[in-house]
């Protein structure tokens, strides 16, 4: 189940009654940090999306350090949306890969799993391989 609300209250109601495995999709900064301390759900997908689109900075992967370290601790995987890049246009194509690269060097840090949708494992992991995941980060990247 994913859940796209940008209102936190409604989105933890909706954590409670559905059922595994919880996917919440990305919003702004605050929202993120806010559903990431609740915890309580698997994956939040696509940060990297949300910043192109409050124009905050062209280097701004919409994850850092801090959401990263809040996710691991709560056992929430980042997760990459393979069906939404491949609509992108070429420039926003490459954009978005670089912001996902730079979330995977943060992830590899601060020890955060990995999820990726809308490919097979064999595809995951290239594309993870690709984009300079560890070999580690592979293994243990969830395929939904």
């Amino acid at each position: 189940m994913i859940i796209q609300t940008t209102n936190l209250e409604k989105a933890k109601r909706e954590i409670k009654i559905a059922q595994a495995p919880i996917v919440i999709q990305a919003q702004n900064e605050e929202f993120n940090r806010k559903i990431l301390e609740h915890g309580n759900f698997q994956i939040l997908l696509s940060p990297e999306a949300t910043a192109g689109k409050n124009k905050i900075r062209q280097t701004d992967s919409g994850l850092n350090h801090v959401l990263a370290k809040i996710a691991a601790r709560n056992k929430v995987a980042i997760g990459i949306d393979l069906r939404e890049i491949s609509k992108l246009e070429k420039k926003e194509k490459a954009d978005r890969l670089a912001k996902i690269r730079q979330n995977i060097k943060i992830c590899r840090k601060a020890k955060t799993k990995l999820a990726v949708s809308g490919a097979t494992n064999q595809e995951a992991g290239n594309l993870l391989q690709s984009l300079g995941a560890s070999t580690q980060q592979i293994k243990e990247a969830i395929v939904f």
